[in-house]
């Protein structure tokens, strides 16, 4: 059972997740946010070392919560083109790739964002992300071994990373231009990829 404490910081990071994944990390006060966690404002060193070591908290918290929906996904009594194409049409329905739907993809909003100013950060958003491709390179390798797709010649590895990739990017050019076609795109040429 979680302590009063581990409520509060809890309680903190999911508000924080919300209010940041619409507004930017920099952009978003710490008094915003303790007011909106309705925690004390004097509070928040008691939680965290320092609005880094805050960020860090919240990222991990974030991809904790992604992989943890990515596996139940994985879980599905589907094939693996069919969870892959899944997991690729949840991006589109949402905007950004969040699983579950309703909150804003923080790899997307703050992967250039914080990577300059935050080493911490940017380690976090570096495995996180990491550990998304790890999982789509999963569902590849499931799709080659049920017939779905040859091996593709660059490695399973880097074809899922080049997948992830193609996709942050539609979502920061679908940010740039305001509208769905980047994304659009990206699944028309994700399906002509996952071919076989």
């Amino acid at each position: 059972m979680k302590t009063n404490t581990q409520d509060n910081r809890h309680r903190v990071l999911q508000v924080a997740s919300e209010i940041i994944g619409c507004k930017g990390f920099s952009a978003v006060g710490l008094n915003e946010i303790l007011t909106a966690s309705g925690i004390p404002k004097g509070s928040f060193y008691h939680y965290f070392a320092s609005k880094e070591d805050f960020g860090a908290a919240m990222l991990e918290d974030y991809f904790s919560n992604y992989l943890a929906n990515l596996e139940m996904l994985m879980a599905q009594p589907l094939s693996s083109k069919e969870k892959l194409m899944s997991y690729w049409l949840g991006w589109l329905d949402t905007g950004e790739g969040d699983i579950p739907k309703g909150h804003k993809c923080l790899a997307v909003k703050l992967g250039a964002e914080v990577s300059d100013l935050s080493v911490t950060m940017r380690e976090v958003l570096h495995r996180g992300t990491g550990n998304i491709v790890k999982q789509l390179a999963k569902m590849v390798e499931g799709m080659i071994a049920e017939g779905d797709l040859l091996s593709p010649p660059e490695g399973i590895v880097n074809f899922a990373q080049a997948l992830y990739q193609l996709w942050l990017g539609a979502s920061l050019m679908g940010k740039m231009t305001n509208n769905a076609e980047p994304l659009q795109v990206a699944l028309r040429l994700t399906e002509r990829l996952l071919q076989r």
